[in-house]
């Protein structure tokens, strides 16, 4: 079947799929499970040596194997399976796979929605490990989110060098003179900006920050299609003044590992210094996800493989970052919805207990490709589209969204803007280069 063949079934007319998700399902996933496969045979020994040794030869023998069969199932177009593994959610795959099932709609990989398949994918990769007894909590793309970190060394360097001067200022600012707005607006999109490396899109090859993360800024100022970075400081600076000594709550759902989350931990940093927010709730995954995404494991070595570099602006944000932890203005938070398939429309009735938690905070930010897909559908909306429209009902609290474009659905831009970009680059929706910083007004609570 080539991309021209590929013709969208009636039934799933409403879901976004393209040649553009084809392609990523027939060429890029079955890439990233050979890539797990191969990482896992080349450190058998270590894996061994840490998960019980000869004991847990056999279980890794079974797990590769079953990763092997889920890439035949990819390739061959095959329906998807029951999940059989006993990790929590288990029920609601299982239950709503019986449900599209229940439709008449062929649940192959090629003919389904796109969000749903790639979710269930890796959940798949999931159960090949979960179905262990030693090896049930190994996470089979460590190796690679842990280079990726390792590697991004120098502008890891620059970025919280930088990060102390400004707290140096801030925290000297006794006269109420310095531009907050400013620092804020870097702050926020070094945050967006560091979504640029993305395991998943460069199908788990090496992909780690290498530019100067200040000078980036200047350079793809041209590339942010949507900036809301004002209205957002306003909705904070609005809160303040609003909540007084109850303080102002962020809640920060998060992408991927690596460089990518020291700038999540930099701009919640710049919060806290600057008053803008009191208390800062990081929203990470349950189990390994598309790659490169946080999980509690990847959230806690990070921080402390800082604690333990010889940099004096690394080390010491690392020691502060864990002492937020340890006094509760920094919080992480797991839960099972944010690895369903779930778009964020279906939260409040799938997870009530997290969309209430999400309305208590001040300002909810999303970053992301897959949580933007999740934010307005996966849908095909017209670019011009206005992005609270797309986000179809869901709107907690304030929020705004951080991504870079990897995937072909966006919303919020103005007319003749896709047209520009298309122009310079026919792939501008899918290679990352471009960008949007966009803003929902809601309400707390």
């Amino acid at each position: 079947m080539s991309d021209e063949d590929y013709v969208l079934p009636p039934s799933l007319s409403a879901k976004y799929k393209s040649s553009f998700a084809y392609k990523t399902m027939k060429d890029r996933i079955p890439i990233i499970i050979s890539k797990v496969v191969d990482s896992l045979s080349r450190n058998r020994d270590n894996i061994l040596k840490r998960f019980g040794g000869e004991n847990a030869r056999y279980e890794l023998l079974t797990a590769i194997g079953a990763l092997s069969q889920l890439r035949y199932e990819v390739m061959t177009n095959k329906e998807a399976a029951p999940i059989r593994d006993s990790l929590p959610d288990v029920e609601a795959w299982n239950r709503q796979l019986k449900k599209l099932k229940g439709t008449g709609d062929p649940l192959t990989w090629y003919e389904s929605s796109w969000l749903w398949m790639e979710c269930y994918m890796y959940r798949r990769m999931v159960e090949a490990v979960a179905k262990q007894t030693l090896l049930k909590e190994f996470d089979v793309f460590e190796e690679s989110k842990q280079s990726s970190f390792i590697n991004s060394y120098q502008p890891m360097s620059t970025l919280t060098t930088y990060l102390k001067e400004v707290c140096d200022k801030v925290e000297s600012n006794t006269d109420g003179s310095l531009d907050l707005g400013f620092y804020f607006a870097e702050f926020i999109q070094m945050a967006l900006w560091g979504n640029k490396c993305d395991l998943s899109i460069s199908a788990a090859q090496d992909n780690h920050q290498k530019d100067d993360p200040l000078e980036q800024l200047t350079r793809l100022k041209p590339k942010l299609l949507v900036d809301d970075t004002q209205q957002i400081f306003k909705a904070l600076s609005e809160a303040k003044s609003t909540n007084g000594s109850a303080g102002v709550r962020v809640d920060i759902v998060m992408d991927n590992a690596g460089f990518e989350l020291l700038t999540d931990w930099c701009l919640a940093e710049f919060l806290l210094t600057s008053g803008l927010a009191s208390h800062v709730h990081f929203h990470v995954k349950t189990m390994p996800w598309f790659v490169s995404d946080v999980t509690p494991a990847d959230f806690n070595w990070t921080m402390e493989q800082m604690c333990a570099m010889n940099h004096l602006a690394i080390s010491k944000f690392g020691q502060k970052w864990k002492e937020r932890v340890a006094e509760k203005s920094w919080i992480m938070e797991v839960d099972d919805f944010w690895c369903l398939p779930n778009d964020f429309a279906e939260m409040r009735e799938v997870s009530p207990a997290l969309y209430k938690n999400l309305s208590e905070a001040d300002l909810v930010i999303f970053k992301g490709d897959l949580n933007y897909r999740k934010l307005t559908g996966d849908l095909k909306w017209e670019t011009t589209t206005d992005f609270v429209k797309s986000l179809r009902g869901f709107l907690p609290s304030h929020l705004c969204a951080l991504r870079t474009l990897k995937s072909d659905s966006v919303t919020g831009l103005l007319p003749g803007q896709a047209a520009v970009a298309e122009k310079e680059n026919a792939d501008w929706m899918t290679v990352g280069e471009w960008a949007v910083l966009s803003y929902a007004s809601g309400q707390r609570g």
